[in-house]
């Protein structure tokens, strides 16, 4: 005769959030380096891929966009450096350095040459447009003989 412990096949509150929702929160917000990564939205459309990385408070110019072959990789780079003036002295600094990449594989039904970006309110979109055979073509009406 086997024994066969029984097991509750609907978790409880407290397990899921506990379970999935700190532990996957932990691996999706944070790279192995302890620094924030940002969140991202993939979005497609019928003539191109939006890839929107939520980044407030940067500036245009602290992103790097590579395309290396099919890897399309968003990184940045931010440090404050505050100087300070005569009559002050720093009695504690938490914050001087950001940084962060991401990484993502592109199919080979993109146009790569064409890709661009834009920064704006706290956003960076990335516009990753689809080669013309990839697009969807429009309904055609066969005539039957």
């Amino acid at each position: 005769m086997t024994l066969v412990r029984y097991q509750n096949q609907l978790p409880s509150l407290f397990d899921k959030f506990f379970n999935n929702e700190l532990e996957g929160w932990n691996r999706k917000n944070y790279s192995t380096t302890n620094t924030t990564l940002p969140s991202v939205n993939i979005k497609e459309n019928k003539d191109s891929f939006i890839v929107d990385v939520a980044a407030p408070g940067f500036e245009k110019t602290d992103f790097n966009i590579e395309l290396n072959n099919d890897l399309l990789i968003v990184s940045s780079e931010k440090s404050t450096d505050e100087e300070l003036k005569e009559d002050e002295k720093v009695s504690k600094q938490e914050f001087s350095y950001q940084s962060f990449k991401r990484s993502f594989t592109l199919p080979e039904l993109v146009n790569d040459e064409k890709i661009s970006a834009k920064y704006e309110n706290g956003i960076l979109s990335i516009i990753i447009p689809k080669k013309d055979e990839a697009k969807p073509k429009p309904i055609k009406q066969i005539v039957i003989s």
